[in-house]
């Protein structure tokens, strides 16, 4: 069993876990629960073209605050494959009523987003030899996106122990973390300050100006603001004034 292993220099914990790190608010969030649960952290974020790219850098931020033993950075292009309002020119939706952002799928979807950066991370865990992915996806506030239902997961876990050496052989028993996932906005920022997240170097906006200033009409944004407002908290970002 890997988990048995004498672990060397260049070998992860038992409990080592990949992290999908986007530098948003619940990716931050979810990257301290994994730490908070004793896993060793290796973290991935992707570079897939998005105009929010400013993820980017704060994923960086996020990585260091964490300690993660590792922060991969994956440069992959996917705009001229899946079109989306992230990867194009297509127009951010801006001013949406939480009522319209449950109806139906939002053209800020990638196609397939979710199981792309998993499927990564999951050979990444294999090599490592880490039997845990974490993913900061929500099903209660958030945008429709189908790759963020407890049913998605269940099955991604599940092909995840089909389609590899490691689960083949059963020398490692796959798992994928949402902790997130049945949470509100609220809950979640609640929890991750009493944690320290630092959610000032976080980036959520989906629509930020050439400094990366958060445009505050995105669906992303205006769930992040409904957040900080069920958790009677101040957003440490600044939105342009209405």
């Amino acid at each position: 069993m890997a988990g048995n292993r004498e672990q060397t220099q260049n070998e992860p914990a038992a409990s080592a876990a990949v992290v999908l790190l986007s530098g948003g608010l619940d990716s931050a969030t979810a990257a301290a629960w994994a730490r908070e649960q004793g896993f060793e952290l290796y973290a991935l974020s992707f570079d897939y073209g998005q105009r929010h790219r400013f993820e980017i850098e704060a994923a960086q931020r996020i990585a260091q605050w964490l300690g993660v033993r590792e922060h991969r950075v994956l440069r992959i292009d996917l705009s001229p494959l899946l079109h989306s309002a992230l990867t194009g020119t297509e127009q951010v939706p801006r001013g949406r009523s939480l009522d319209a952002m449950s109806q139906g799928i939002p053209v800020t979807y990638v196609p397939a987003r979710n199981t792309i950066m998993l499927s990564v991370a999951l050979g990444w865990a294999e090599v490592l030899g880490a039997a845990n992915l974490v993913i900061g996806v929500n099903a209660v506030d958030y945008s429709g996106y189908p790759d963020c239902r407890p049913e998605y997961v269940a099955a991604f876990e599940k092909l995840a122990n089909l389609a590899t050496k490691a689960g083949v052989e059963e020398t490692l028993r796959f798992r994928v973390h949402t902790p997130l996932i049945r949470w509100t906005k609220g809950e979640i920022i609640r929890y991750g300050t009493e944690r320290g997240v630092p959610y000032q170097w976080t980036h959520s906006c989906y629509d930020p100006d050439s400094s990366g200033r958060p445009c505050g009409q995105c669906d992303a944004c205006l769930l992040r603001i409904k957040g900080f407002e069920e958790a009677g908290l101040k957003d440490p970002l600044c939105y342009p004034k209405a």
